[in-house]
C-alpha cells in the first residue's frame, strides 16, 4: 500500500526513511554553481531595469481617468518628448501611472495639461513627481549598505546563537545564493527595479534565513552528543535533520507561495495592478529559490565545512573504522545511504552504540 503524506512525515522525522540529500551535495553544488553562473551572465549582459528612484526621471500619475487606457499616455508622451520611451502601469481601477527620463520643467507642464485633456480629468487630478540622477544614485547607496548590514547583523546573529561560525558562514553563503539567483530572473523578465523590489528582496532574505536557521537547529539538536556515540558520523546526522524537516519546509512554503502567486499572477497580469508586479516577483521567486537553499545549499555547505574539522574527521574516521571491522551494525538502504533510526526512542545520540557480538 503506497504511503501517505502523514506517515511519509512520520517515516522522515523518525529516521525510518531517509534521503542522502546532503551525501549528494556535490550535485546539488553544481546545480547552484550552474544557477548563479546562468545570472552573472544575465546582469552582465542584459543588466537590471532601474527605476527611476534610483536612475532619476519624471513621474505623471493620473487620478480618476474615464478611461484608463495605457496606449493614451503613450501616445501624449510619443508626440510631446519623441525621444522618450514611457512606462505606463494602472493603478488600481483608474488611476494611471506614467513614468519617463529627466525633462524640462516647461516641459512636465506641457505633459500634464496635454494628460488631463486626454484623460478627461482637471489638471489638478494630474500629478507630477521628478527625482534627479544624484538623488537615485543615493537612494541606490543605501539600499546597498541596508543589505550589507543585514547581512553582518545575520552572521553575528547566527554565530552567537549556534556558537559556530561556519553555520553562519552557510547561512550567508545560502542568502546570497538567493539573492543572486532572483536578482537573475529580474535581469532576464526585464522587470523594473523600484524600491518595493528591494523591500521584496529583504523579506525573502529574512524568509531563507528563518527555513535555515531551523535546518541549523536541528543539525545542533542531533550533533550535540556527536563524540559521545560512534554509530553515525556527523553528515549522517545533519541529513537526518534536514529529512525531519523536509516536510515542514515543504508545507511552510506551500503555504507561503499561495497568496504571493495570487498577487502576481492575478493581481498583476490578470488585473493589471503594474505596482504589485515589483514586490510579488522578488517574493515569489526567492521563497521559492530560499526554499531549495536550505535544504540543498545551507546544511549541505555548513557539513562541507565541518567535515575539515579535526574533531569531525578524528570522529567520521573512527566510525567508518568500526563498520569495516563489523564491530557496529547499521542499517544500509540500496542507495548506500545509512538508515538513521538514533531518534527513536531507546536510541539516543547520548549513549555508546554497543558493539556487536560475535558468534563463538
Amino acid at each position: 500500500m503506497a504511503m501517505n503524506l502523514a506517515q511519509w512525515g512520520n517515516a522522515l522525522h523518525s529516521g525510518e526513511k531517509t534521503y542522502p540529500i546532503v551525501q549528494q551535495r556535490k550535485r546539488w553544488f553544481l546545480i547552484s554553481g550552474i544557477l548563479m553562473v546562468a545570472a552573472i551572465v544575465l546582469l552582465l549582459v542584459k543588466g537590471l531595469t532601474l527605476g527611476i528612484d534610483f536612475e532619476g526621471g519624471t513621474q505623471f500619475q493620473v487620478s480618476n481617468a474615464s478611461d484608463p487606457d495605457p496606449a493614451i499616455a503613450t501616445e501624449v508622451i510619443e508626440n510631446a518628448v519623441p525621444d522618450e520611451v514611457p512606462e505606463v502601469s494602472i493603478l488600481g481601477t483608474n488611476d494611471v501611472l506614467v513614468q519617463i527620463g529627466v525633462i524640462e520643467q516647461e516641459q512636465s507642464q506641457e505633459i500634464t495639461a496635454e494628460l488631463a485633456d486626454a484623460y478627461d480629468v482637471s489638471a489638478d487630478e494630474v500629478g507630477f513627481t521628478q527625482i534627479g540622477p544624484t538623488w537615485g544614485a543615493e537612494v541606490g547607496k543605501k539600499a546597498v549598505q541596508g543589505l550589507i548590514i543585514f547581512l553582518i547583523l545575520v552572521a553575528a546573529v547566527i554565530s552567537i546563537y549556534f556558537r559556530a561560525w561556519r553555520m553562519a558562514a552557510a547561512a550567508i553563503g545560502a542568502l546570497a545564493h538567493d539573492l543572486l539567483f532572483t536578482v537573475g530572473i529580474y535581469a532576464l523578465v526585464g522587470f523594473e527595479v523600484t524600491p518595493a523590489t528591494v523591500i521584496g528582496f529583504l523579506t525573502i532574505l529574512g524568509y531563507s534565513l528563518y527555513d535555515t536557521v531551523v535546518v541549523f537547529d536541528k543539525v545542533k539538536e542531533n550533533t550535540t552528543h556527536l563524540t559521545e556515540q560512534n554509530r553515525y558520523t556527523y553528515e549522517e546526522l545533519a541529513n537526518l535533520a534536514v529529512n525531519q524537516t523536509l516536510v515542514r519546509s515543504i508545507n511552510t512554503s506551500v503555504v507561503a507561495l499561495l497568496p504571493v502567486s495570487a498577487i502576481l499572477f492575478i493581481g498583476s497580469f490578470l488585473l493589471g495592478a503594474g505596482t504589485l508586479k515589483d514586490i510579488s516577483l522578488a517574493l515569489f521567486v526567492g521563497m521559492a529559490v530560499g526554499t531549495y537553499s536550505s535544504i540543498f545549499v545551507a546544511t549541505p555547505l555548513e557539513v562541507s565545512l565541518r567535515m575539515r574539522e579535526p574533531r569531525i574527521k578524528e570522529h567520521t574516521a573512527m566510525v567508518l573504522k568500526l563498520r569495516e571491522t563489523g564491530d557496529v551494525d547499521v542499517a544500509h538502504k540500496a542507495d548506500g545511504s545509512v538508515v538513521v533510526g538514533a531518534l527513536t526512542p531507546g536510541r539516543h545520540l547520548g549513549t555508546q552504540a554497543q558493539p556487536r557480538r560475535k558468534k563463538k
